[in-house]
């Protein structure tokens, strides 16, 4: 997606309502969309979390004269949810109540407090517990689709589950064998069930994808739903959208090499075969009612 586009369509996905009428207006992808306007809500979300912390007992205050969670929180432009807890905390309910209330409203304090979490819960797509379920099955497909084009191209990987505790950091798919991409030789590969823009880019270089590279070299990433035309692929990375990635045939080294003997496992590597079952997708969102958003 070029830049301006990507530009134009982030900053009108303010709302949930937007993603459903920009969609049919121009028959965009809902779930691509949505993914944006998640890019935003967090994003604004962090960047105001404490500004709007420091508002909590003032906004408490207009709770207790009648006002409800929801209507404050559309006025501050909040996500729902965040707002609910930050306001539950602030009348006192334990932090793991509070979120023990937005997974199981029947808990609730009062009636009153039901209501108002069941309807916060409602209108938040991203930090409500249904919101965080979505999230982790957009990652658990994206890592599932990434196993079935390994397993169809008879390359031989470990997950995260697989290497975990023997590495610091560990990728989607470590492979058995690098495989050639015109030239150069790829020993991991990462799913990213986002769109990379150059927020989301930055933030996966540092954190994840540049580990990878001084652990076990070169490899890619996979952005399932695209990402900013003229990214710059980092060094040592190679960036893939879906469409590019699911039509490459990979040339497949002949002899298994040593490629991470600095970090030799005692255990076998998987073997590429059906059916693999895909390692638990990372959550965002903690849940806690305290902690800044991602």
């Amino acid at each position: 997606m070029d830049r301006a586009t990507y530009q134009r369509l982030y900053d009108a996905l303010a709302t949930y309502e937007d993603v459903h009428r920009i969609a049919h207006d121009e028959h965009r992808s809902e779930e691509l969309l949505f993914v944006i306007h998640t890019h935003r809500v967090t994003r604004d979300a962090t960047r105001r979390f404490y500004v709007v912390r420091r508002q909590v007992p003032r906004l408490v205050g207009q709770w207790k004269r009648g006002r409800s969670i929801l209507d404050i929180a559309r006025d501050w432009t909040f996500p729902p949810v965040l707002m609910g807890q930050q306001m539950l905390g602030e009348l006192g309910i334990p932090r793991k109540r509070v979120w023990q209330t937005f997974l199981h409203p029947e808990t609730a304090p009062d009636a009153r407090i039901r209501h108002e979490v069941e309807e916060l819960l409602a209108h938040d797509m991203i930090y409500s517990p249904h919101g965080m379920d979505l999230q982790r099955e957009r990652g658990r497909k994206g890592e599932d689709r990434l196993q079935r084009w390994l397993e169809k191209h008879g390359i031989g990987y470990r997950t995260e589950k697989d290497l975990r505790g023997k590495y610091a950091k560990t990728p989607d798919a470590l492979l058995d064998t690098p495989i050639i991409f015109f030239g150069q030789k790829l020993t991991w590969i990462e799913s990213k069930a986002n769109f990379g823009d150059d927020v989301e880019l930055r933030k996966n270089l540092r954190r994840q994808l540049a580990p990878y590279t001084e652990l076990f070299g070169e490899g890619a990433v996979v952005y399932w739903y695209g990402y900013v035309e003229g990214a710059e692929s980092p060094p040592g990375i190679l960036l893939w959208d879906a469409e590019t990635f699911e039509s490459i045939t990979p040339t497949v080294l002949p002899h298994p090499e040593r490629s991470h003997a600095a970090h030799p496992s005692r255990d076998p590597a998987r073997s590429p075969h059906p059916g693999a079952s895909p390692s638990a997708p990372r959550s965002a969102h903690d849940g806690s009612a305290a902690a800044p958003p991602p």
